[in-house]
């Protein structure tokens, strides 16, 4: 099992240099990632400070050398998947290839996506979720692509370069549920980041193991609090496991969870 920082990138940590600080750090101490929640917005906290991720982890991934990063979850509905694939590339030559891109429907958080004008219809998003990873995967393959869609657009364009790994950026999918929908979308990508107890996360990997035809180089990253024991996770399929941390949390108690980890 390989072990990763789950950071929010609010308060304290809305600074691109404190968290490539901390990533580096991180690094140091033997932690195999760092992953960023994706927001542009906290309106339950008005006076809360964020920072946009896709710019911190451009920050982490020039201060770092070795391990993995990405964003977790990039609810791609809210984002131009043309957008995205650009700067997922550069983050990916920025970081030599350590790039991973964690996408979901997102949650609409006391107004999010509504206030912002984004759809927040959980079945919209979902078709724009699988419109847009259609449209993004053309795009890195360095072909020129046409897409006529419900909800995106592309006329004969090439984007280039690609990216540094091949085929092509690993891309995991979150999950809350066994509901079949999400697991299929997940099963047709490189990974899982799953909601769920050790035992519904068996029951996800059975149906996920089945869509596939097997599990083999299929990452499973589920997250837990600074003190939870990954044990029962790790046994029930998980390759990684996330160090998640709060809304709210100090650079304080990051350094001290990282101090820990590395006696």
């Amino acid at each position: 099992m390989r072990y990763a920082l789950y950071l929010p990138p609010f308060g304290e940590l809305a600074d691109p240099g404190v968290l490539a600080d901390l990533s580096a750090r991180a690094e140091n101490a033997g932690f195999d990632g760092v992953f960023l929640w994706d927001h542009v917005v906290r309106p339950r906290r008005p006076g809360l400070a964020v920072c946009d991720p896709w710019i911190a982890l451009a920050a982490i991934a020039a201060r770092t050398e070795r391990i993995r990063i990405g964003t977790r979850i990039t609810p791609l509905s809210r984002r131009r998947p043309h957008d995205v694939a650009r700067q997922a590339v550069a983050i990916d030559q920025l970081s030599a290839g350590r790039f991973i891109l964690g996408v979901g429907l997102g949650a609409a958080n006391g107004g999010e996506l509504s206030k912002l004008g984004e759809a927040d219809d959980a079945r919209t998003r979902a078709e724009m979720l699988d419109e847009a990873l259609d449209v993004i995967c053309r795009l890195w393959s360095g072909e020129p692509v046409d897409h006529s869609g419900e909800h995106y657009r592309v006329d004969g364009l090439q984007f280039l370069p690609r990216p540094v790994q091949r085929p092509r950026i690993p891309i995991w999918v979150a999950a809350q549920s066994v509901r079949p929908r999400p697991l299929r979308r997940a099963a047709r990508f490189d990974g899982v980041c799953p909601e769920t107890t050790p035992d519904g996360l068996r029951e996800m990997l059975r149906s996920i193991e089945r869509s596939r035809g097997g599990l083999r180089d299929y990452d499973v990253a589920v997250g837990g609090a600074p003190g939870d024991d990954p044990a029962p996770y790790r046994e029930a399929g998980a390759t990684w496991w996330l160090v998640q941390f709060p809304e709210l949390t100090s650079v304080h108690e990051v350094t001290a969870a990282i101090d820990r980890a590395s006696r």
